[in-house]
């Protein structure tokens, strides 16, 4: 008949091009060879992780939609986004190292004259979409080709709110290097990054990348882009380091005793940029409460206060039931009652972990009142007047989300 196509043609063809590609041949044998894939998956450390939301459907969904919860999971007004980022960092650091927490995940780290960027998404919107799923709650705060060379980007795992199809189209443009987890090479290839630039490493692998090196250390989360969850692409932490200075980045996880391993073997740390949004009693495994990410830190620095803490994935999407300003509240109360110091910047503000570290709670103006529920002494705070509706574990996401993070 002219003009048919076999069903599986056409469904191929509604396929976006963000959802990308399952890893194959040399790249997938790979894969099969590693000690942390098993049973056609890989396999999180600690035991499985619960990668779908638990717990009654009719609970999560009175939540997420009651609709005084729903207002404060976005901000009041605009989020300040810093003014003078492209000047602020056309210098060099005066300590040596330098971050730029650019909103979610995304971190310029300027390390002994390095420039690392990790997890970037410029995108509006952490889906393969472009018409749907959440939309970003602030600008970037400057433009991608105005951040100028990066030695590499780093990738933790091959979520949307992390891994971004429009901007590492723009950045398969430049000689940047990149370093992905096992598996998630396919993507970048599939998108126009050249196999020459490409490193990718299991669990406990190296490389070396123009004076530094680059770790990929276990996380407790899971992958996936399309339709079907394969697990056949990793997911990872980060550890870099310089002559003089080391730096984490967790990606997405949940808490194991795994992070008192990696501070052993390569802490202390001046500097860890660790996950504490989007979290939710439905899916408490794959991601951390700012308790849970302070215990991370503290495990990564050998048990005690050290180094600076920068918490990332919060207040650029709203990926999950709490409250939009509860991850800055929660961590600047955790923090200050550990005695550990915490970085607070205003998206795109640069600052320099050996100076002055910004620890204003600029959310506090754009917040309705929030229940410090999380608070054992039972203090109160500025915004602890009313309760929030979401309950201070709330970590959820579903698996298969237009959204991607997961």
């Amino acid at each position: 008949m002219a003009g048919f196509r076999p069903l599986s043609a056409g469904l191929s063809a509604l396929q976006p091009e963000a959802f990308g590609v399952d890893p194959s041949g040399e790249r997938m044998a790979r894969i099969r060879r590693s000690p942390h894939f098993k049973d056609g998956v890989f396999q999180n450390p600690g035991g499985p992780a619960r990668t779908r939301p638990s717990g009654s459907a009719l609970d999560f969904a009175k939540i997420y939609f009651d609709k005084d919860a729903r207002a404060r999971r976005g901000p009041r007004g605009p989020i300040p986004v810093h003014a003078t980022t492209l000047a602020d960092i056309s210098r060099p650091p005066s300590t040596g190292l330098r971050l730029t927490w650019m909103g979610h995940s995304s971190v310029l780290a300027e390390i002994d004259g390095r420039r690392v960027l990790f997890d970037p998404v410029w995108g509006t919107r952490c889906s393969p979409f472009a018409f749907a799923g959440p939309k970003r709650l602030h600008p970037a705060p400057l433009p991608l080709a105005a951040l100028g060379p990066v030695d590499v980007v780093v990738i933790s795992h091959d979520h949307y709110d992390h891994l971004d199809l429009p901007t590492i189209k723009a950045l398969a443009d430049t000689d940047t290097v990149f370093a992905v987890p096992l598996g998630v090479g396919a993507h970048l290839e599939h998108w126009g990054v050249s196999a020459d630039r490409l490193r990718e490493l299991d669990w406990h692998e190296a490389t070396r990348i123009g004076g530094l090196t680059l770790t990929a250390t276990p996380a407790r989360h899971f992958c996936g882009r399309g339709l079907r969850n394969t697990q056949h692409t990793l997911w990872a932490s980060w550890v870099v380091a310089a002559e003089e200075h080391r730096v984490y980045h967790s990606g997405d996880t949940g808490y194991f005793e795994g992070f008192q391993e990696i501070g052993a073997e390569h802490g202390p740390f001046d500097a860890t940029m660790i996950q504490l949004g989007a979290y939710s009693e439905f899916w408490p495994d794959i991601h951390m409460t700012p308790a849970e990410a302070l215990r991370a830190h503290l495990d990564l620095q050998g048990g005690a206060p050290a180094g600076v803490l920068l918490p990332i994935h919060w207040a650029t999407f709203n990926l999950a039931p709490h409250a939009w300003a509860e991850p800055g509240e929660w961590t600047k109360d955790a923090a200050e009652e550990a005695g550990q110091t915490a970085a607070f910047p205003r998206p795109g503000q640069p600052f320099e972990p050996g100076g002055k570290v910004p620890g204003e709670a600029w959310w506090r103006a754009l917040s309705a009142p929030l229940p410090a529920t999380w608070r054992r002494s039972g203090q109160s705070t500025p915004l602890a007047q009313t309760p929030s509706g979401s309950g201070p574990a709330a970590d959820t996401r579903p698996d298969l989300d237009l959204a991607g993070d997961r």
